[in-house]
């Protein structure tokens, strides 16, 4: 009789398993197909703005560039020349140097001959103290704040309540813009005045070639992690926040360039300052303050304003980062969990954050049970070929079609390479990304959750012996195709 419990719960477990892989990659398939329709009617809709001359026109609203900068030295003259070259009638640009500790303010100071200004910044949103406020001699619009280190939200916070115009853009400060993208993101307050948020595509600057702020050539990188990245930033952007988008179910504007309404931003409160995840969470909030009060608004991705962003080409560096983002996106969701099935937040509430809770934040400790169990049956012997092989269907060749589905859209709407090499390696990529890289993923997001739970604050957990991090994931990412080669010659063979 224990026998017969036994087979039932292998076969609950295995089927529980196969039904996460295929709902969660089936919602993206359905996601893909609804961006590549509403991609195509965007761009119909660019034609339609170029021939118009409206691209030309004032019917713009003006633009404070916000640029939150800690420790930049390296990057902070050619991304403070990529806005300056902007092409938009009404902008200003607003620096704020976080309580650097390296030459970042010196090399600011210098390069654009700044100078003390008296401009009044009132105390709208908190943030930290600032230690000057300075303006500068070569670019009038071009503004600088010097402040305590309070962290990105609070820096931003401040830019907030430094700005004098109606729209408010954020960018990284390791993010290069295209010249036109300020005209192609406005676009969206102009056809839909109940705008409040704008995101835009963000591609990765690594292996590309810029020249004052200026990208000159679109290359791939030239590393294994950077090429890998490629492919998931292009699935994420391009049907991931777009599709959510076209369902009214966005509940993230990247961080590394975002537009927002000035007044709908600070009727929020501004950005939350004890947040890790500062871009989940004001796109969260200003969704629950919005519908709570009754207000009509929308957010949209548009699929063509480029913004370029520098991405981690090492793996412990890779692996902090999707810590934090995966501990934001915990500190957002159990923050907002009211929100969670809630009818009355609409399609938002009842698909979208709940989808996110089970599969996104949650989705990691399946992803590792399913593993374990694959080991065990192995090991035991009581693993079903047939199990075996729709696992590999939904678990792993699902998700290579997702991401070559991602860069075929890609090619088909913007072709962004011009070297057919580039685009066979990253094809090559998103091959490898689903052996071994993803496994390595899903244990980065739970540690993300872990840590999360432990309460760690932390903006960047520091590994404290990186060559050795990143020896062991390279010999794990060799280890997992071994493994996924064993299972697939069992099932094979079996």
């Amino acid at each position: 009789m224990n026998a017969i419990y036994s087979i039932i719960l292998v076969d609950l477990l295995t089927w529980l398993i196969l039904g996460y892989f295929f709902v969660i990659n089936t919602v993206y398939l359905v996601l893909l197909v609804v961006s590549f329709f509403s991609t195509r009617k965007l761009n119909k809709s660019r034609d339609a703005y170029e021939i118009t001359g409206l691209f030309d026109s004032d019917l713009y609203k003006s633009v404070s560039v916000l640029l939150p900068v800690y420790n930049e030295e390296e990057n902070i003259r050619s991304t403070v020349y990529s806005l300056i070259q902007l092409d938009f009638n009404d902008f200003e640009i607003i620096v704020i140097n976080d309580g650097s500790t390296d030459n970042t303010f010196e090399i600011l100071q210098k390069e654009f001959e700044l100078f003390p200004s008296e401009r009044f910044i009132p105390e709208i949103v908190p943030h930290k103290p600032l230690k000057g406020v300075y303006k500068s001699n070569l670019f009038p619009n071009l503004i600088v704040l010097d402040k305590e280190n309070g962290k990105k939200a609070d820096a931003l916070n401040a830019g907030v309540n430094a700005s004098r115009k109606d729209v408010i853009c954020n960018v990284d400060s390791d993010s290069w813009l295209e010249p036109d993208i300020l005209k192609k993101m406005l676009r969206a307050f102009v056809e839909d005045e109940t705008s409040i948020a704008v995101g835009g595509i963000v591609r990765i600057a690594n292996g590309s070639v810029f020249e004052r702020g200026r990208l000159k050539q679109i290359l791939s990188p030239n590393s294994f992690l950077g090429k890998i990245q490629v492919v998931e930033y292009l699935r994420s952007f391009l049907f991931g926040r777009i599709g959510w988008s076209s369902v009214d179910g966005l509940i993230i504007i990247s961080g590394a360039f975002a537009v927002f309404d000035r007044t709908a931003l600070i009727e929020t409160g501004g950005y939350n300052r004890e947040s890790i995840g500062e871009d989940i969470e004001i796109v969260v909030n200003m969704h629950q303050h919005f519908i709570e009060k009754g207000k009509p608004y929308s957010m949209c991705y548009l699929p063509e304003p480029v913004c370029w962003t520098k991405v981690p080409e090492s793996w412990d560096q890779l692996a902090a980062q999707r810590n934090r983002w995966h501990r934001g996106l915990a500190d957002t969701l159990f923050k907002h969990k009211k929100m969670i099935g809630n009818p009355n937040y609409g399609w938002l509430g009842m698909f979208s954050l709940p989808f996110h809770l089970f599969f996104e934040l949650l989705g990691p400790i399946l992803e590792l049970a399913s593993y374990l169990l694959f080991f065990t049956l192995m090991i035991t012997g009581l693993l079903n070929a047939e199990f075996a092989i729709l696992f590999i269907l939904f678990a792993v060749l699902y998700g290579l079609i997702l991401s070559v589905g991602s860069i075929l859209l890609d090619e088909l709407t913007y072709k962004p390479h011009t070297r057919l090499r580039d685009v066979f390696s990253i094809t090559i990529h998103a091959v490898f990304e689903n052996f071994g890289f993803r496994q390595l993923h899903f244990w980065w997001r739970l540690r993300g959750l872990f840590d999360y739970l432990r309460r760690n604050k932390e903006w960047n957990i520091k590994d404290p012996n990186p060559t050795l991090t990143n020896a062991l994931h390279w010999g794990w990412f060799a280890a997992f195709n071994l493994f996924f080669l064993s299972l697939l010659y069992y099932g094979m063979s079996a």
